[in-house]
């Protein structure tokens, strides 16, 4: 039972933060230290990624025709749009695959493992509060974007956001934190930032949880077949299961949220939340 409640509450986190631009793995992280389970730190450190393929499926079933070339609605000329979008986000995508492959072992030994992991996750918190503080004050008063759609996003553009993405490797960063920042330093509007966040989540996401699946299953005995316990399937499937619902909901409130508010309120949620988890750690027991 204390591990379906876990389950459950990791992918409600999961749903909401890794929309929102106040860090998914960072969340999960401190909810891995306030929730003790007994489960193996491999395990944890597999389920935090890999349950963010709920999410991922949340934005293709919301954008399934945007993003679908093959849609028998379209014309051609919209169907050579959504091919042209998804090399794009391919390229993107491209930074973040790359150091991440070469670096995963690396940032799994020093900067995701434990004690250190805690103090990063509230170091990055801070620094990108104060960024998003900072750059959100600086476009308060601009109402007009060089890019308007993610469709007009143009491939030099994509692989600068790209490699804003790279920094989302730090636990505490945040991927769609650091790609929204990214795109509004290069004229993007907020919502054409959000949704290319979005869009951009589906092939890095979907890399990153392969990978941590495959070496997970290649650790253990036997392979693949005798990877998972029951119970470690279960709380991986009911995760995912629970972060996809709750990312239907928070996709749609940043949409609709970025039409009328700044991510301001985000840059002081993260600055806050890093000075209460700081204390935490440094006096609990």
């Amino acid at each position: 039972m204390i591990k379906v409640i876990y389950s459950i509450l990791a992918g409600i986190v999961q749903g909401i933060t890794e929309w929102l631009p106040i860090s998914s793995t960072g969340h999960l992280i401190l909810l891995d230290s306030f929730f003790k389970i007994d489960m193996s730190e491999s395990f944890v450190k597999m389920f935090d990624v890999v349950i963010q393929f709920g999410s991922i499926l949340a934005v293709v079933v919301l954008y399934f025709r945007r993003l679908n070339p093959f849609a028998l609605s379209k014309s051609k000329e919209e169907k050579r749009e959504t091919w042209l979008l998804w090399s794009k986000i391919l390229v993107a995508a491209l930074p973040a695959g790359i150091v991440g492959l070469i670096f995963d072992d690396f940032l799994d030994a020093t900067v995701f493992s434990e004690p250190q992991r805690k103090f990063i996750v509230a170091g990055a918190l801070f620094v990108y509060g104060i960024i998003f503080i900072v750059i959100e004050r600086r476009n308060g008063k601009r109402h007009i974007y060089r890019i308007d759609t993610p469709e007009d996003i143009d491939f030099r553009t994509a692989l600068g956001v790209g490699a804003f993405q790279v920094l989302a490797l730090i636990p505490g960063t945040s991927r769609s934190g650091s790609t929204i920042i990214g795109s509004t330093i290069m004229g993007v509007s907020r919502k054409a930032a959000a949704e290319f966040s979005f869009f951009l989540a589906i092939p890095v996401m979907f890399g990153a949880s392969l990978l941590k699946i495959v070496k997970f299953a290649a650790g253990a005995e036997g392979g693949i077949s005798s990877a998972f316990s029951q119970s470690e399937l279960l709380v991986l499937g009911l995760g995912t299961v629970v972060s996809f619902l709750v990312s239907l909901v928070a996709v749609k409130f940043l949409v609709g949220f970025v039409r009328r508010h700044s991510f301001e309120c985000f840059g002081w949620y993260r600055i806050v939340l890093a000075a209460a988890v700081t204390l935490y750690f440094v006096f609990a027991k």
